[in-house]
């Protein structure tokens, strides 16, 4: 080894820690803000109805989607600030900041005047989410074990739709003119989701900084120190000789170029995979959910105030899949179950436009039919950011999931709602049929990729996976 070179076994006595209660704090102190998306995502998704009535904003159907559009535009801006800053000053820095500002972006969102102010505010909140996105996925991937990982990232990118079904209850509520004006229940609804996510900033205090990310610093005092401490929390002994130590030399920072060269030179493959996978699901997602009662209340006469009874189970469904199946992610592999998730979600959305057009379902049907399909989407979608934080190295991670954040999102998040709004105005049930072929098709496609490029992940070490830049071979 040269002068600045060390040897470490800060990752092998990380993934040889059993499950116990510090994952558990990392999982509910960092995954948590998941599950404040979905109550805040959900309630804007449940507003729909309510902000385009003239006591409320009075938007227009088009500019609903466009709201749909600026949260997704602001959450690809925060996702590339935030991820080169997480991979420069650490996981802990960042994870604080981001959500900070989300706080205070939704909480503004509740003093929203006009359609201008109400999109401004979406931008600030999704860039904090965005954010969110790549310091939280970085941080979670390198605390957990490689046993461990799949199941945990995608149950806790899953958790987004606990939120959701508390959202949708929630809506019932302030949407409940008998409970509170129409004019003040929908600003209420984004004041307390922003007020309690005080309380997430209060308990990532308690989360340490990466190991992982300290080590590749060559931080390895500090790195010793905080895998000593959660090894003493779990009445761990340290290892004598059972962690093979690797060698490393200290990283002076990320550089642009370093990406260019992971993401192009050393990992072309990885890199159009995972650009498929988060552009396909974004599409998905982004243009169903935030137009979902939008086609409720145009097609199927439902009251804004109920709609929040149809996504309880569009929001089950879309957390079971992960709870249920997640597991088979570590055991079964990476790629037969994102193949086969991503295949199963495309073909059940084209059935479910040609029912839609032909105006044979009802609105229970249709939600049933959205329920199952994204019982499976839920899990692919969750995989694909899985895929993009473990695929590359480490020194790297946040900024490439931010990356692949920022353009899969960009190409079908922002695309999605901005086209099923325009589509929805029209009023034809035969021209929406188009836009859920197109996600059909799109999910497919992203399945076959899947089952060319997947790569064997489960249960192997990050540094197996995708060499640190800063390991010495």
């Amino acid at each position: 080894l040269g002068d600045d070179t060390f040897l470490s076994d800060v990752p092998a006595r990380l993934d040889r820690l059993r499950w116990g209660r510090f994952h558990w704090l990392v999982v509910v102190a960092l995954g948590i803000t998941w599950i404040l998306d979905g109550l805040e995502v959900t309630l804007v998704g449940s507003l729909a109805g309510v902000l385009t009535q003239g006591a409320t904003l009075a938007l227009t159907s088009t500019q609903i989607g466009l709201t749909g559009s600026a949260y997704i535009i602001g959450a690809v801006l925060g996702a590339l600030l935030f991820g080169d800053l997480t991979d420069r000053f650490g996981r802990k820095k960042l994870f604080t900041v981001t959500v900070g500002l989300y706080v205070v972006a939704t909480v503004a969102t509740g003093f929203a005047w006009d359609f201008w102010s109400f999109a401004l505010f979406r931008v600030l909140t999704g860039a904090g989410i965005g954010g969110e996105y790549a310091a939280i996925n970085s941080a979670i991937q390198e605390f957990v074990p490689a046993r461990y990982r799949g199941r945990t990232d995608i149950i806790v990118n899953g958790s987004f739709w606990v939120g959701a079904a508390i959202g949708a209850l929630a809506s019932l509520i302030v949407l409940n003119p008998a409970v509170l004006p129409i004019a003040y229940g929908w600003r209420l609804a984004f004041i307390v989701g922003g007020v309690l996510g005080v309380f997430i900033v209060w308990l990532r205090h308690f989360v340490p900084e990466s190991p992982r990310w300290l080590m590749t610093h060559g931080r390895i005092a500090e790195a010793e120190r905080v895998i000593g401490e959660i090894e003493v929390r779990e009445g761990i002994a340290p290892p004598r000789t059972a962690c093979v130590p690797m060698s490393f030399a200290p990283y002076r920072g990320t550089r642009f170029g370093d990406v260019v060269r992971a993401l192009l030179r050393h990992y072309p493959k990885r890199t159009i995979l995972g650009l498929v996978l988060m552009a396909t699901q974004a599409f998905c997602y982004n243009a169903i959910f935030f137009t979902y009662a939008l086609v409720l209340t145009n097609f199927y006469g439902v009251p804004a105030s109920d709609i929040g009874w149809f996504i309880l189970p569009f929001a089950l469904g879309n957390f079971l899949g992960p709870l249920t199946l997640g597991h088979l992610f570590d055991t079964l592999g990476r790629k037969i179950m994102i193949t086969a998730t991503y295949a199963v979600s495309g073909i059940l959305m084209a059935i479910t436009g040609v029912l839609f057009a032909a105006g044979t379902l009802s609105a229970a049907e249709q939600t049933a039919l959205w329920t199952i399909n994204f019982f499976f989407a839920s899990c692919g979608a969750s995989a694909a950011y899985l895929t993009v934080g473990e695929a590359f190295p480490l020194e790297v991670r946040a900024r490439a999931i931010s990356i692949f954040y920022a353009v899969g999102t960009g190409i079908g998040g922002i695309a999605g709602p901005a086209l099923f709004g325009a589509l929805i105005e029209a009023g034809s049930r035969r021209e929406i049929l188009w836009g859920y072929l197109a996600g059909g098709a799109l999910m497919l496609a992203a399945a076959a990729t899947e089952a060319v490029l997947g790569i064997k992940a489960e249960r192997v070490a990050l540094e197996d996976v995708a060499s640190p830049l800063s390991r010495v071979r």
